[in-house]
């Protein structure tokens, strides 16, 4: 294309100002949202891939196992082993601060091993030249900490109520706490070559000052010269106790990005489809640029230009609205990244990444990636008008009043091929996920938005005869106008129907996701008071002597325990949580197969009741063997039912506390449910605990505040998902406003006729907003079917092969009717503003180009 050719086609893009930088905010903000969501987990996984690898230090291999340890044993064994040169073992614990909602990492060291495979980990002593300072490392109260932790420790802490907290480091005194009792360790150093908030004590110490004797969280191992990583797996494998897997120290980060990868996943298509509106809007625009430059197409044909050239010239239009809509959005998406990072760190929202401070950088490779999407969006968006221009002849363009229809839409926009893209969407729910993600889920999501799209004609031609009655003349010219042209409702409505469509449909899930949740917290939260030491298992638990203070408080009918645990069941698959508690009775188990009763005939094996997604990942229904890694052997179970879970993601199993005891010997309990006497208030017990154990040792919450803080958490955790419903609702109120103001410059000499006609410029604006009403309704209308459509997609499809929950649907009707209402008044009114310029017009002039 000659440079002269190629300025007539971009400068178009100058002379409709207020169209184009609308199309390029569409997809800017389309391009910004997914590439932040991006930009934000690259960074977290980054920043937590780099601390675990300067915990890793030197090491090749990670012995790991349960998140509360393996006997200390295995390390003996492979310490022995001629294929491992040096293995150092490591205590990890979350240590609970008394007084304070957060807690401290502190990793327990062979200090005569930790130099040749963790230097970072090495601790430095405060009085490294005196006799005891050479000794401090050895000693059992003493602990090292990194710089940051002692900075954050020294300093208040505002808690989860905002109230403020007291410091736990204090004139050289760290307060921590073992079970329900605190105690004080000496901070003795530094840890100069670790970064973040973490502690480091000598393992001896710390496995006797947090009653873990005889417990490690993992073994590093430096492998002998010339063994690779791949066969140091393969010889030392074999012999290990069931539940404890060998890895590279890799692939911590990359189980987190498994984690996460669902979330994110579905955060992008979220992005995507507010992309996708962008393209809707691109195509809007550009079929109504089309329709209103037929002459100056027509004469650039008769001069000799080629229907290959006008189409080219059309798409490098739509490419350069992408590309700079694609620039801007990837500015705009480092931006959110950057200003998510000061607000919330690293964590989008689902608590993957919680408390890590993550640096934004920029990725030139996956910006552009989002940068070739916009243009794309341009293209893609362009190419239908683009092919309709290119076949219209130069002798009809140039003929008066060709200017409505040309390259519009028409009334039998091809319905069967509607049809046949619903269809598909049908066959695409009946895929299985690919790697973990709902591929053929999105599909239908994708081929439901576009058989609606195609679909609205018809439905425009089959709901306008039922709004043609008892109406006045502004009514019934609107009303004709949509009925003669339905192919309008297909260029302004598009945006609208996968915007509404996108609200509607998370809406329906929202809604349904939070009465679910809301509805299963009431199940599993039956007592009357709640009790845990710490929310971190490896420091706070109640031991016997604890549990029985509490069943002798007054006021105290019954405590029923439950005991956490997390076991890793193969090497490929996240942690396994395993929960012990009494069963029978029924009481807080949310069943939705399966009995309580044990299954008979099963080899007299223990029952276990597993959750959805343990169903789903391991085939188990009832009379299923289930065989779980307990107490460094392999127990076999009966599954005896299945139960709703929300709180685990990768799979969950209940079995007897008795059982539990009986095969590992732990007797630790996590959570205690106290069931209060009649008669007796809940606060006069939870008084009575705070009084024999102290406030700041254990945690009471009543059943409505875990269920209200539960809540506020699932809230929190789709605020990103409200901000791209918006977005998106956004988009599709520009698409309104662009194509109704493209629309009225097109039909001047329409409105100058009706001026001549006797009707006022008020009138003429009253009737371009009835326009847009109806206009809006339609796709509203069609955006309502699609979003349900798309709901139950997403409800009994997406969220179950990616979360593997299922939930029970509630529509907010009233929320849906009013969201409707209000977008049709706001379309009214958008439409009423973008054709004022028009309306502005004389009404002779607006004729003159006819007579």
């Amino acid at each position: 294309m000659s440079p002269s050719l190629r300025r007539v086609f971009l400068a178009s893009l100058l002379r409709r100002r207020l169209a184009t930088a609308l199309s390029l905010l569409a997809i800017a903000l389309g391009v910004a949202l997914g590439l932040a969501v991006q930009l934000i987990h690259a960074a977290a996984l980054d920043e937590f891939g780099r601390g675990m690898r300067l915990l890793a230090g030197e090491a090749d291999l990670q012995l790991v196992g349960p998140r509360d340890g393996f006997d200390e044993a295995v390390f003996a064994q492979l310490a022995a082993r001629p294929e491992v040169a040096v293995a150092s073992p490591v205590l990890e614990l979350e240590v609970r601060l008394p007084g304070r909602d957060d807690s401290l990492r502190i990793l327990g060291v062979d200090l005569f091993r930790v130099l040749r495979v963790q230097p970072g980990l090495v601790p430095l002593a405060e009085r490294a030249g005196d006799e005891d300072g050479r000794f401090a490392a050895l000693q059992a109260d003493n602990v090292f900490l990194t710089d940051e932790a002692r900075v954050r420790l020294s300093q208040p802490h505002r808690g989860m109520d905002g109230a403020p907290q007291p410091p736990a480091l204090e004139q050289g005194k760290l307060r921590v706490q073992s079970g329900v009792r605190g105690f004080s360790l000496e901070l003795a150093g530094r840890v100069p070559g670790a970064a973040g908030v973490l502690g480091v004590m000598d393992i001896a110490g710390a496995q006797q000052r947090f009653g873990r004797v005889g417990v490690l969280s993992r073994v590093d191992l430096k492998l002998a010269d010339g063994l690779s990583p791949a066969a140091g797996i393969a010889t030392l494998s074999p012999l290990l106790p069931p539940g404890l897997a060998l890895r590279e120290p890799e692939a911590a980060a990359q189980e987190v990005g498994t984690l996460s990868r669902a979330y994110r996943v579905n955060l992008t298509m979220l992005a995507a489809i507010a992309l996708l509106t962008g393209g809707f809007l691109v195509f809007s625009t550009q079929l109504l640029s089309v329709a209103r430059r037929r002459r100056e197409f027509a004469l650039l044909r008769a001069l000799g230009l080629e229907r290959r050239e006008l189409m080219h010239g059309l798409l490098a239009e739509g490419a350069a609205v992408g590309m700079v809509g694609g620039v801007f959005g990837v500015a705009l998406g480092h931006a959110l990244a950057a200003g998510a990072f000061r607000l919330v760190g690293g964590d989008l929202g689902a608590g993957f990444f919680r408390g890590l401070a993550p640096a934004l950088q920029f990725d030139a490779g996956l910006s552009f990636g989002y940068l070739l999407l916009g243009v794309f969006a341009g293209v893609a968006g362009t190419w239908l008008p683009a092919r309709a221009a290119s076949r219209v002849p130069p002798a009809r363009a140039l003929r008066a009043g060709e200017g409505e229809r040309a390259g519009l839409p028409q009334a039998q926009l091809r319905t069967r091929h509607a049809v046949a893209m619903l269809a598909l969407a049908g066959v695409a729910c009946t895929l299985p996920a690919l790697g973990g993600i709902p591929v053929g889920g999105y599909a239908a999501v994708m081929f439901v938005l576009g058989g609606t799209v195609l679909g609205l004609p018809a439905l425009a031609r089959a709901a306008l005869p039922l709004l043609r009655r008892g109406r006045g003349v502004t009514w019934r010219l609107a009303h004709a106008r949509l009925s003669a042209t339905p192919g309008q409702a297909v260029v302004a409505g598009a945006g609208v129907i996968a915007s509404v469509a996108l609200a509607v449909s998370m809406a329906i899930m929202v809604s349904s996701f939070r009465v679910s949740v809301d509805e299963w917290l009431a199940q599993v939260l039956p007592a009357d008071l709640y009790v845990r030491a710490s929310s971190s298992s490896g420091s706070g638990y109640l031991d016997p002597e604890a549990l029985a203070e509490i069943a002798a408080i007054k006021g105290v009918d019954k405590v029923d325990t439950t005991r956490l645990v997390n076991l890793r069941l193969s090497d490929e698959e996240p942690l396994f949580s395993v929960l012990a508690r009494p069963a029978q009775g029924n009481w807080g188990l949310p069943l939705v197969s399966g009995s309580m009763s044990p299954v008979e005939h099963v080899d007299s094996l223990p029952p276990i009741w597993v959750s959805e997604a343990a169903a789903d990942r391991h085939d188990l229904q009832r009379g299923s063997r289930f065989e779980l890694p307990l107490g460094g052997r392999v127990q076999a179970f009966a599954v005896a039912g299945v139960w709703r879970d929300y709180a685990r993601q990768h799979g969950a199993a209940l079995i007897e506390s008795g059982d539990y005891v009986r095969l590992t010997g732990d007797e630790r309990i996590n959570d205690a449910a106290l069931r209060v006497a009649p008669g007796t208030p809940p606060a006069a017990v939870a008084e009575a605990l705070r009084a024999r154990f102290g406030a700041e040792h254990i945690t009471i919450a009543l059943p409505g505040e875990i269920r209200a803080l539960s809540l506020e958490i699932f809230d929190r955790t789709f605020l990103i998902t409200y901000l791209m419903e918006a977005v998106a609702v956004l988009i599709g109120l520009f698409g309104i406003a662009t194509t109704f103001a493209a629309l009225a410059t097109t039909r001047q000499g329409e409105f100058g006729m009706l001026r001549h006609l006797g009707f006022t410029r008020a009138e003429v604006g009253r009737l371009i907003a009835v326009e847009g009403a109806l206009t809006a309704g339609m796709g509203v209308l069609a955006g309502l079917l699609a979003g349900g459509a798309i709901a139950w997609v997403l409800i009994e499809i997406i969220n179950r092969q990616s979360f593997h929950w299922s939930m029970d649907v509630a529509v907010p009707w009233g929320a849906l009717a009013l969201f409707a209402v209000t977008l049709v008044v706001l379309a009214a009114l958008v439409a009423r503003l973008a054709g004022r310029h028009a309306m502005q017009r004389s009404a002779v002039l607006a004729v003159k180009a006819d007579w």
